[in-house]
């Protein structure tokens, strides 16, 4: 007969489990990153320590991710996981400090363990944009001059909102604030974006790779994958997506405190351009991916100018999809 567990029980193995796997993630993170293990969590940090780095610079980084199916050789929380471990690498080579991710966005394949909190077409974002917006609200009230909304969840809504929202509170707060997929900064090695397949499968075998099971892999179609097939994934490829995107990243987060409004407006200019592009695109099913189609080849070198804030050929880039 089974043992009969008491409430108290419970509740401090459950505690001790959740620790200890939030411990493993975070060290596999560190271990893994090339630079120094500087800590730059928010949640880990006295007060004394998030001043020092404010003043020292003043950024923040917002992770954006959801519970996903991501194929049957992947954790449900790539997206979430990915784009923190982004954040963090780039935080301690560039500066700055990083927010807990939020879980959770606008759709999600039509897969098990996927948690949707908002519809997949739904750019109003009843959840989500009010979240956010207050996220960057109390961020330059503490005392931040640059935010960085960094998703790894990127179905066309959630990238419309998290866009719009960035572009919307540069405005309102006087600061730059940049909202944008991770692959957006590495178009220009490849990475396009995907679900599951070998772009998002490489990212993670570089930066988790004791999450990532090939074998279980069979013969394509892979269910609940688009994209690439994720069986020609490597370390190597996810090495080279990690180091595009943290340079760039972390090149941003030393510069965009320092923005004077000139530079500010031409940021907001841009990145509005982008936005309108995507909220233009023609009616009908799937419409909202209409402003995607050539992005690979049209925006590949997105993150290069984004880096140099060369914001006037961003426009001029997106004025062709």
């Amino acid at each position: 007969m089974a043992r009969k567990i008491r409430r108290r029980e419970f509740l401090g193995t459950a505690a001790a489990s959740t620790l200890l796997n939030t411990h493993a993630l975070g060290r596999e993170a560190s271990e893994a990153s090339p630079v120094s293990g500087r800590e730059v969590r928010l949640e880990f940090l006295r007060p004394k320590e998030i001043e020092e780095a404010q003043s020292a610079r003043p950024t923040i980084f917002q992770p954006l991710g959801t519970i996903e199916w991501h194929g049957v050789h992947n954790i449900v929380g790539v997206d979430s996981v990915k784009a923190h471990a982004l954040c963090v690498r780039a935080a301690r080579k560039g500066g700055g400090l990083v927010s807990p991710t939020v879980y959770g966005g606008v759709g999600g394949v039509d897969q098990p363990h996927t948690f949707v909190m908002d519809p997949e077409n739904n750019i109003f974002s009843r959840l989500l944009r009010p979240w956010l917006e207050q996220l960057c609200r109390e961020m330059a009230r503490d005392g931040f001059r640059a935010i960085i909304m960094l998703t790894g969840h990127y179905g066309a809504a959630q990238q419309i909102v998290v866009r719009e929202t960035a572009v919307r509170m540069s405005r309102v707060l006087a600061i730059p604030v940049l909202g944008t997929p991770e692959y957006m900064l590495a178009l220009d090695v490849g990475y396009t974006g995907d679900h599951a397949a070998w772009g998002e499968t490489s990212l993670m075998m570089h930066l988790y790779p004791d999450t990532v099971d090939l074998s279980r892999l069979g013969e394509p179609p892979h269910q609940g994958v688009g994209g690439r097939d994720p069986r020609e994934s490597s370390a190597e490829d996810g090495r080279l997506i990690t180091e595009t995107i943290v340079s760039r990243l972390a090149t941003l987060a030393r510069n965009m405190p320092g923005w004077d409004r000139k530079t500010l407006e031409r940021f907001i200019d841009s990145e509005a351009a982008l936005v309108a592009k995507q909220l233009s695109a023609p009616g009908g099913k799937g419409s909202l991916w209409t402003a995607w189609q050539n992005i690979g080849k049209v925006m590949r070198d997105y993150g290069k100018q984004l880096a140099e804030e060369d914001f006037e050929k961003i426009k001029a880039s997106v004025a062709k999809l």
